[in-house]
């Protein structure tokens, strides 16, 4: 009987996060998939349902990430949550002024679909539309999906949004040779480094508002700004 009330817990939980909707200012774009908006006080991070953008270190990862600051940075978006990630991070659907961010970054070929089992027919168009013309990452002869390239670049990323971290793989970081002893962003020289002692070396305290930023004033002093 627990087991089921559960159940019918988290269900009521999770249905109310897809079925929410609202408007918000977006105050940063991380990349081309992720951005931070706020909601009366809150800071939300919300990572775009559907899409999966080149990372900032991959070719036309920053390309894709300055697509999106053009679309929304600073501007009254509508949000449509669907659900929220093993990160804390909002699954949402991004719209502006009634332009569909999610879709619009695949069709300026800035993305790639990565609906559920790619079930979306209707983005598998447009990544098609946006591969013949051929624009934005699809003028790389052979480009490498964000995925792929996570797996060859286990160190310095973390794990796509889509899969589950194991307890043995959350060890295996906390053992990376590249980790040293930092633990305060006073001892960083950069928004690199601080992500990294944040995500592979889990020194969490890096991120003391909780909103998954870690050293906002070397990751998002810019954006922040209202």
């Amino acid at each position: 009987m627990r087991a089921w009330m559960l159940f019918l817990l988290l269900a009521c939980i999770f249905g109310s996060v897809r079925a929410e909707e609202f408007s918000s200012k977006v105050i940063a774009v991380l990349d081309g998939d992720t951005v931070l908006v706020l909601r009366g006080a809150q800071r939300i991070k919300v990572r775009l349902a559907n899409i999966d953008a080149p990372e900032k270190a991959q070719e036309y990862g920053m390309a894709s990430r300055q697509s999106l600051v053009e679309m929304v940075l600073r501007k009254q978006v509508k949000v449509v949550s669907q659900a929220v990630d093993q990160y804390g991070r909002m699954v949402a659907h991004l719209s502006v002024n009634g332009l569909d961010v999610n879709a619009e970054q695949i069709r300026r070929g800035m993305a790639w679909e990565y609906s559920n089992f790619h079930s979306n027919q209707a983005l598998i168009a447009l990544q098609e539309e946006a591969r013949q013309a051929p624009r934005g990452l699809w003028a790389q002869a052979n480009p490498t999906p964000p995925w792929e390239w996570r797996k060859q670049h286990p160190i310095t990323l973390p794990a796509p949004s889509r899969t589950t971290v194991s307890p043995v793989a959350t060890h295996a970081t906390s053992l990376d040779p590249t980790c040293g002893n930092k633990k305060h962003c006073s001892e960083m020289s950069s928004c690199a480094e601080a992500r990294h002692y944040f995500t592979n070396c889990g020194i969490k305290a890096l991120d003391g508002d909780g909103d998954g930023v870690p050293c906002e004033k070397l990751c998002a002093p810019a954006e922040v700004k209202n």
